[in-house]
């Protein structure tokens, strides 16, 4: 959904955590872009557990694997549909601007345009979903995690800077949301996974020099 506006970016050699970050932002963004197919499931019920994690994200992961194990690529299909398209106004909105200002389309997706200017990222010719949609800040997330243009220390800055103003202030609300819904089944666990996930990154800026 954002790709760079510049020239092609290779992925920087990352640490083994930082490669971890990336494929769980590469995950979320897969995840909340369009449902999961019959692979992706497969994948996530065969996936083992986190290693050494422990807490709330090891069993988000652990529930993660569990639902997918439990769920088909049709009922993922009709849960996508049903909570994020609908008919008229979708139940659950995935838009940071919805969740920020109460509208689409507001002064957040005007800021985060300017930012993503600036990092020289910008929306993929021919997608319609506007640059606050989940999924796409979790891409962009995903790039600076591993973006080869930035050095390392500018490369966490920009991310810090970038979750805090665009992430940080209303994932909590959306994973809420999908957990409060009886309709979410496959996406209620993944809501739990993606506020666990990012509630350890708010805590690692948080606590970062």
């Amino acid at each position: 959904m954002i790709a760079s506006a510049e020239s092609p970016r290779t992925a920087a050699a990352l640490s083994e955590e930082d490669a971890v970050r990336a494929s769980f932002y590469a995950l979320l963004a897969r995840l909340f872009c369009a449902p999961p197919d019959a692979a992706l499931l497969e994948a996530l019920a065969g996936a083992g557990d986190l290693g050494d994690a422990s807490g709330e994200l090891g069993a988000a992961w652990k529930a993660l694997a569990d639902a997918a194990r439990n769920t088909d690529a049709g009922a993922a299909r009709d849960a996508y549909d049903r909570l994020f398209i609908g008919v008229g106004r979708p139940e659950i909105m995935l838009y940071g601007s919805y969740y920020q200002a109460g509208f689409m389309m507001e002064k957040p997706l005007a800021l985060l345009r300017d930012d993503l200017a600036e990092l020289g990222l910008a929306r993929v010719a021919g997608v319609n979903e506007p640059e606050d949609h989940f999924a796409a800040l979790a891409e962009v997330m995903r790039t600076l995690v591993s973006d080869p243009a930035l050095e390392e220390g500018d490369r966490a800055s920009a991310q810090e800077r970038f979750f805090d103003r665009h992430i940080a202030p209303w994932y909590g609300k959306l994973a809420g949301a999908l957990e409060r819904s009886p309709e979410a089944g496959f996406y209620a666990v993944a809501g739990r996974f993606a506020r666990a996930f990012l509630d350890i990154e708010r805590m690692s800026f948080e606590i970062q020099p």
